[in-house]
């Protein structure tokens, strides 16, 4: 199963150039890095991410992250993937950009 991580590209760009992505402000006040399913990752962008461009989404498998990935209830009680661990970049199956629609909404590649 695939799990997704949105994020702005110069962050991604600086985290593959360390080797770990270690979260983004609201994941370091957390203490988890938040992930989305396939099902979530839409409506992630539209509450955190609305208007904003230069974005990437990032796929990572969720099985090899082992004990460190915890499923734990979220927006309206759904369950979400959290990383109690930095990300090891290479984990990334891909990275592709996420721009913005004339609608203002993001335009997503197929899930």
């Amino acid at each position: 199963m695939l799990i997704y991580k949105i994020c702005p590209a110069a962050q991604w760009r600086d985290a593959e150039a360390a080797g770990s992505f270690a979260g983004a402000p609201v994941d370091l006040a957390d203490g988890f890095i938040h992930f989305s399913s396939a099902e979530q990752v839409a409506e992630t962008a539209a509450k955190h991410f609305a208007g904003q461009s230069d974005l990437v989404l990032v796929a990572v498998e969720a099985a090899p992250l082992g004990d460190a990935l915890k499923w734990e209830e979220s927006r309206g009680g759904a369950l979400f993937p959290h990383l109690y661990a930095p990300l090891d970049t290479g984990a990334a199956l891909w990275v592709k950009p996420l721009p913005l629609g004339p609608d203002g909404a993001h335009i997503f590649p197929d899930l």
